[in-house]
């Protein structure tokens, strides 16, 4: 069940925890940073790797998640991996408690550890997930088949320097996680929008940060290691997570995730690995967003105001709608105003357009369209689809909703959060002892 805290406003709180954090040095391998935490204990900060890992604990583990329980010799077919190297694994993961044993499923008269399946432990751990949205944030806590455990909402702080908002998100975390006290949570994950430099560096324009330490707040807020990627980059690493499974001819195909709420933004994935540019996410929401009548109501041109949902809700008042939000407009279109329902008919044929632009760029074997944008209103999908075949020089491309639906900020935060696990479990599971 997903609880909601209501902030009284969305004003500055300064928390406990309102000192600057100190600078982060670089580290090598995947641990990008190591900082020394108050009582000496150390904290971790880590690019997630956002791929479908090929190292024999991670190809194990993947297995047990999605076909457990198995039997080793299953296991070894399904992955590729000589019996001996199966067992070894798994006894590595048996011994590190991510993986049980069923006894209960052993064949009548199986003689021998071998022939007891195996399955995911989804009792004795979680991770922390955490979605910092324009204006929502969402915190979450994830088992280790990426299942929400656990939610919360709110508002996302408004501080006088992106410290303080970090500190108060922080400090909302690590009273929830007050709720798993039965259970060993391993590691937290931050999905934020903009730009994710090594250390957790975050650059994001709209809330005007640059630089901002979000990996080294939230670890010394939480005490747990971090890692921090960029929010539609996440999330599509979430549709790696929920559907890696099929044929070998479809883990090497390719997608572009199309992201649209509040903001809009894109990312692509080859051979089950997220492509993360050098120079950061590639931004949209500058793109031409021409042939509007109701939307864009300052007539900017540009997409993002266009097509978001603050840009849906200023058209909506320039109309006369007596509206303050999203979902207040949602509803009128729901109960059948006329005006309501064209703004959100226009929206649908102006991402329509600009996916049906991009893909032909890109080019990919499959779009996934994921966020608000696409699900709060799915009478318009229609709409969105006939654009985009009147735009796209491709005929009958392959275009597909997230599978994550409404919950796809929670899932790309819990992506993130379980990525260290999902690449090298025992590496991540050391980590935090």
């Amino acid at each position: 069940m997903t609880a909601t805290i209501d902030h009284r406003t969305r004003t500055a709180t300064t928390p406990a925890r309102t000192t600057r954090p100190r600078p982060v040095r670089a580290a090598p391998a995947r641990v990008d940073a190591r900082t020394s935490h108050k009582g000496g204990r150390g904290i971790q900060i880590a690019t997630p790797q956002l791929e479908l890992s090929t190292k024999p604990a991670a190809l194990v583990l993947r297995t047990a998640r999605l076909s457990g329980p198995v039997f080793r010799d299953e296991a070894a077919e399904l992955t590729g991996l000589s019996i001996s190297t199966v067992n070894r694994q798994v006894g590595a993961l048996l011994k590190a408690g991510l993986l049980r044993e069923r006894t209960d499923l052993a064949p009548a008269g199986a003689i021998g550890r071998p022939r007891l399946p195996f399955e995911l432990n989804v009792s004795t751990f979680l991770t922390l997930g955490i979605h910092i949205g324009y204006k929502v944030t969402s915190i979450t806590t994830h088992d280790l088949l990426h299942r929400v455990v656990g939610a919360i909402q709110i508002p996302t702080p408004i501080g006088d320097s992106p410290e303080q908002t970090l500190a108060a998100i922080g400090e909302s975390a690590h009273r929830f996680l007050g709720r798993w006290t039965n259970r060993r949570v391993l590691w937290a994950g931050v999905a934020v929008g903009g730009r994710v430099a090594r250390g957790g560096l975050v650059d994001h324009p709209r809330l005007g940060w640059v630089n901002a330490p979000v990996g080294q707040v939230i670890a010394e807020s939480v005490g747990l290691p971090v890692s921090v990627a960029s929010h539609v980059e996440a999330m599509a690493a979430a549709e790696l997570v929920v559907n890696p499974s099929g044929s070998d001819a479809d883990q090497r195909s390719s997608f572009l995730y199309f992201y649209a709420r509040e903001m809009v933004g894109i990312a692509f994935s080859v051979d089950g690995t997220v492509h993360t540019p050098a120079g950061g996410p590639p931004v949209i929401g500058h793109f031409p967003a021409s042939g509007t009548t109701l939307l864009d109501p300052n007539r900017t041109g540009r997409l993002e105001p266009t097509v978001s949902d603050t840009g849906v809700v200023e058209a909506a008042q320039s109309l006369n709608l007596a509206v303050t939000d999203i979902e207040g407009v949602l509803a009128l279109a729901r109960n059948g105003d006329a005006t309501a329902r064209a703004l959100f008919e226009e929206r649908a044929q102006v991402l329509g357009r600009t996916v049906a632009l991009i893909a032909d760029i890109f080019n990919p074997d499959h779009v996934i369209l994921g966020g608000q944008a696409f699900t709060d209103n799915p009478t318009t999908l229609p709409i969105v689809a006939a654009s985009l075949r009147e735009t796209s020089v491709v005929p009958g491309r392959d275009v597909r909703v997230s599978h994550s639906g409404t919950t796809v900020q929670q899932q790309a935060a819990g992506a993130v959060s379980l990525d260290a696990v999902y690449s090298d479990p025992l590496a991540a599971l050391g980590a935090t002892e």
